[in-house]
């Protein structure tokens, strides 16, 4: 038997989140300002925060960085293991700063994913507690969600027999989970007694139209005049019926006024982290809350937050709604990639992408070069973050550094996942460095609010993913019209597409150019305040994959495995 010494094994992520010593959640508050007897603690390390510690001229002094990514393939690239080591790398070279992040959704915690809480040294914890359940936001907002399905019901049950009822019903129940069997469903069968059989069916709880509200809102009023906007159905003279008209607003606020609060934990380095929200990008607009990201901003000088998927999705929503609603600015945006995601759009598979294959990576920099002019386009100044793997080579690394130096934009070398905010202490440098040199200009947004809502989503796909021509379904033409007519002409555009590729055609990899994009359906999300376009086939109820993570959770000893 050979007694030459083996490597060590990496540790889990779990492994590792079990052995950080965490400060009581009153220490992590006290850090910034916030009073401990202001806190409101779930458990020894999660709390939330009032909202009057949002400080607005504090907010304006602050330095707000976007971390956004490539076009990823099925495992991601890993931006929010880069979100949270760069917090930890500004912190190590001296700086006070914090990280803003979305909470994960069950849906892909148990299908594809296993956990969203970041990676390796660079995890925002206790994981496990935040990648199942948390405090409760997610069940709050699918709580009032089919609060108002169950009202809305109600009252056509009741106006049965007159005129109020409603023609059409466009409310949708959701559901935190991945579930294809209930995207079109029949309610009230069974007899009179049990309503009045419908057509309806689930989106999951991250699409909800009360998710993006809330991640959106200021403050309790905010929410509760948003609430009121939202569109359920239509009455037959065809004009909207909303949450106003049925009278519950106030109802349904009480159920999200702990939610709205954002929640206050720490990282693997006892840096401040807020974790509030979670919409997807690929079917939703991808941010954290305002609020989170505000409260962040008012006690740190730099503040870490990300956006879902590539910037195709997440960044361009973040800055054409987010930024656009609140006067926030990101002072420079970080383009993470992986060798492994050039690959795949350099033609190798996604099984393949970890094996050496120089060729495919160089033809894969097409998919990188279009996020960067994207980003730049938005007028933002650009740091390509390179999240290493243990298969990168010198070389790959060598070669991407002098790209990027010839695309003008910052390269660095992220090793947070290794080895926390050390190993994330040259990309920390070199963002501060490019703030105070270069920062991001003023936002060039992708289209006015007073172009025409087929206008806003041309322009999008023209401009962000070089569609050549975009489609609209008859349906699409005809609420077009109609959402004009109402009045919602002005309001922003979230396109819902494929996180897969620029086009509507998941299989289209790298950076195609010249394709049609289709819209199929438009759906006014009035509260949330912008218009939701769906391309091509994606889906508001995901499914569950055919190996689902949900195969490897467990419990051992009264410990959690399977959650990464």
């Amino acid at each position: 038997m050979s007694t030459e010494a083996q490597p060590a094994k990496f540790p889990s992520d779990i492994e590792i989140s079990r052995a950080a010593k965490l400060l009581p959640i009153a220490k992590i508050a006290e850090k910034i300002g916030i009073d401990p007897e202001d806190i409101i603690p779930y458990g020894k390390y999660k709390a939330k925060i009032p909202l009057s510690y949002i400080n607005e001229e504090k907010v304006k002094q602050s330095n707000l960085i976007l971390v956004t990514a490539v076009t990823p393939n099925k495992a991601g690239v890993g931006k929010t293991v880069t979100s949270v080591a760069l917090s930890l790398g500004l912190n190590y070279i001296g700086k006070k700063a914090a990280v803003a992040l979305r909470e994960p959704s069950l849906g892909p915690c148990f299908g594809m994913k296993g956990g969203a809480a970041g990676g390796g040294y660079s995890q925002v914890l206790p994981m496990d507690e935040i990648n199942l359940h948390f405090t409760g936001d997610f069940h709050a907002i699918t709580c009032a969600n089919n609060m108002i399905a169950a009202l809305l019901d109600n009252y056509q049950y009741q106006n049965r027999k007159n005129d109020k009822g409603l023609e059409r019903i466009v409310w949708r129940r959701v559901l935190d989970v991945n579930d294809r069997s209930l995207r079109e469903i029949i309610t009230g069968l069974g007899g009179t007694g049990n309503g009045i059989p419908s057509e309806a069916g689930f989106d999951i709880t991250t699409a909800s139209e009360i998710m993006a509200l809330l991640c959106l809102a200021s403050d309790l009023d905010d929410l509760q005049a948003r609430i009121e906007r939202i569109v359920l159905g239509y009455r037959f003279d065809k004009t909207p019926f909303t949450v106003k008209d049925l009278g519950v607003a106030e109802a349904i606020t009480v159920l999200l006024k702990d939610a709205i609060m954002p929640n206050l934990v720490q990282t693997t380095e006892n840096t401040t982290a807020f974790v509030h929200g979670g919409p997807f990008a690929n079917i939703a607009h991808g941010c954290n809350s305002v609020i989170a990201t505000k409260m962040a901003m008012s006690s740190n000088d730099y503040v870490v937050t990300e956006s879902g998927f590539g910037s195709d999705l997440g960044a361009e929503k973040f800055l054409d709604i987010k930024c656009r609603a609140t006067g926030l600015r990101p002072k420079a945006t970080v383009i993470v990639v992986t060798s492994g995601a050039l690959k795949l759009h350099g033609g190798v598979a996604d099984s393949e992408i970890s094996k050496p294959n120089m060729e495919a990576m160089i033809t894969g920099l097409g998919n990188l070069r279009r996020h960067v002019q994207n980003m730049k386009n938005f007028g933002q100044s650009v740091v390509v973050s390179f999240n290493k793997h243990k298969h990168d080579t010198d070389e790959t690394i060598d070669y991407l550094s002098k790209w990027c130096d010839e695309l003008g934009v910052v390269f660095a070398v992220n090793n947070g996942f290794t080895a926390g905010g050390e190993g994330a202490a040259s990309l920390a440098q070199k963002v501060v460095d490019l703030i105070e040199s270069n920062p991001s200009k003023d936002i060039n947004f992708s289209y006015d609010l007073t172009d025409a809502i087929g206008t806003k989503i041309e322009k999008i796909a023209k401009k962000v993913y070089l569609a050549g021509d975009v489609t609209f379904s008859q349906t699409v033409e005809n609420k077009i019209k109609s959402y004009t007519k109402n009045g919602w002409g002005n309001l922003p555009v979230c396109i819902a597409k494929t996180q897969y590729s620029f086009s509507d055609d998941p299989k289209k990899v790298n950076a195609p150019e010249g394709f049609n994009l289709h819209i199929r359906d438009i759906v006014i999300n009035a509260g949330a305040g912008f218009i939701v376009a769906v391309a091509g086939e994606i889906m508001r109820m995901p499914g569950l994959p055919e190996d689902p993570q949900a195969f490897r959770i467990k419990l051992v000893n009264g410990e959690i495995e399977g959650l990464s």
